[in-house]
């Protein structure tokens, strides 16, 4: 079983090294593996450099996919962290 979130990135920048630092922070402190979807390809969410090859910029939609024993939190929490536009507008 797993929990999964869609989520638009609505920053202006889209995701650059700050938000992609504070989002890979964040997933980093959950048990549960969890990947992140776009534009065909799926990433290690732990990893900075995976997500930032993705290039993701505003409008994008990502699908967040957590697989573990804290999968609905850490689906919840980063979907707010990208809904709240990790704080920078």
């Amino acid at each position: 079983m797993s929990a999964e979130a869609t989520a638009v990135i609505e920053n202006k920048t889209g995701i650059h090294a700050r938000p992609a630092s504070v989002f890979v922070q964040k997933a980093s402190s959950f048990k549960s593996k969890i990947q992140i979807k776009a534009k065909g390809k799926s990433v290690d969410a732990k990893s900075i450099l995976m997500i930032m090859s993705m290039g993701l910029v505003k409008g994008t939609e990502v699908t967040l996919v957590a697989d573990g024993p804290d999968e609905a939190q850490a689906v919840q929490e980063l979907k707010a962290l990208i809904d709240s536009k990790f704080g920078e507008e």
